[in-house]
């Protein structure tokens, strides 16, 4: 399969509904793909210098979750009774594993995929921190306390969110950006001795994470809860006053409201 395209930045592209590769303006890339049955045996690259590169690299993650057994679905984890402690620990080992790899061959690698590939493995391990003794207390009945996590409110002490352009185009990231502004509202609220429910409705959703972040971080977080609402494609009515708030306040990339507006038509 031989595909052109134009691209104003990063684009990942699925081949086969779950290998992703890494693409810039300027970049060629071929990619010849070994299967055994349904799965990938390996993957060999060439083409311009830095695009190899990065999707090595890129590949090379994968391979250490899978080296490592490292399920990117947390229900999995459940079904397999995976302890949260267990989870936690390898999402730790994950994320400096992978900084590690990424630091060696940062020279190698162009600035916006090594960003991508740090938000990436940062969503798989965040995302563990955050969900996983929640989604574990909630199916194996083992409260989030008796779980031998440590304080669970400490989990993502420290940590800072990226508002680079590679960073928020991954889909992932999006998903933990979303995720942390509710763990950190309820975190907040623990810590005053109230209760915080995560709202379950669009128009909720729409103001708690507008109220959280701010620029960049605001503008793609917002787009992609717009969109994803639209591409439901239930009540979509209920997303046009929102688009229209979204527009007027918060939007500063302005293809976001091109694609948005194209999904409405």
């Amino acid at each position: 399969h031989v595909y052109t395209f134009d691209a104003d930045g990063l684009v990942c592209m699925l081949i086969n509904g779950k290998n992703r590769f890494l693409l810039q303006p300027g970049d060629s890339l071929h990619v010849e793909i070994h299967y055994d049955g349904r799965n990938v045996k390996n993957v060999e690259f060439s083409g311009t210098e830095v695009a190899v590169n990065n999707n090595r690299q890129f590949y090379n993650i994968e391979m250490l979750k899978r080296d490592m057994r490292y399920k990117s679905q947390l229900l999995g984890c459940v079904a397999l009774d995976v302890k949260p402690k267990d989870r936690i620990q390898d999402s730790k080992v994950l994320l400096q594993r992978v900084k590690e790899m990424l630091d060696a061959q940062a020279v190698n690698l162009s600035k916006e995929a090594y960003n991508y590939m740090v938000a990436d493995v940062e969503s798989d391990a965040y995302m563990s921190f955050m969900e996983y003794p929640v989604m574990y207390a909630s199916v194996r009945h083992l409260p989030v306390e008796q779980q031998e996590i440590g304080d669970y409110w400490k989990l993502m002490e420290g940590y800072s969110i990226h508002n680079d352009n590679a960073s928020l185009q991954n889909p992932s990231y999006i998903g933990l950006l979303m995720r942390y502004c509710f763990y950190e509202k309820e975190r907040k609220a623990h810590e005053q001795g109230a209760a915080y429910t995560m709202p379950s409705r669009f128009e909720g959703m729409y103001e708690e994470l507008a109220s959280f972040y701010s620029d960049d971080a605001r503008d793609a977080v917002l787009y992609n809860l717009i969109c994803n609402f639209i591409r439901a494609g239930k009540e979509i009515e209920r997303a046009e006053p929102l688009l229209k708030d979204y527009k007027e306040k918060y939007n500063k990339n302005t293809q976001y409201i091109q694609l948005l507006e194209s999904l409405l038509q």
